[in-house]
């Protein structure tokens, strides 16, 4: 009877364990302002510095200076040996006039977005796997002295 007790009491010890394996972790990643901040935005008279005290500094900008800020920030969900799925991803778009005044406050959700396709397109360099030396003397006989002499 005793082993029967031992391995009920290993069971019930063992139980938890696996249960709390099993449970989804999530983390956050990026930084979205509050409401409460982003209520006290008013288009068309906050400006760039203003808004930098409220609301704190962008994650993105846009490509011309003071064009737009984006603030970003996404929820990822992590579950034993699946891939992180992300269950919730948020935008805040802030656009500014040439003045640098808000001209617009937009809010974007994981919903309203597109999976955008990147094309990877690299060059090779076809030098991977050749050696110093055979890399330096590689353009031996390639080059006459004819050419030299024209490039002066």
């Amino acid at each position: 009877m005793t082993k029967f007790r031992q391995h009920v009491f290993a069971l019930a010890l063992a139980i938890p364990v696996v249960v709390a394996g099993c449970s989804p972790t999530y983390r956050n990643h990026g930084y979205i302002p509050p409401e409460m901040n982003l209520s006290q935005v008013v288009v068309g008279q906050t400006s760039q510095a203003e808004l930098e005290s409220i609301i704190g500094r962008p994650s993105t900008q846009g490509v011309l200076a003071g064009s737009s800020w984006y603030y970003v920030g996404s929820r990822w969900e992590y579950f034993g040996a699946r891939e992180p799925r992300e269950i919730d991803r948020r935008v805040v778009a802030v656009r500014f006039n040439e003045a640098g005044t808000v001209t617009n406050v937009e809010s974007f959700g994981l919903e309203d977005g597109r999976v955008v396709v990147l094309s990877r397109r690299v060059t090779d360099s076809g030098i991977q796997g050749m050696g110093i030396i055979r890399q330096m003397l590689g353009n031996v006989g390639r080059v006459s002295a004819g050419q030299l002499l024209d490039d002066f």
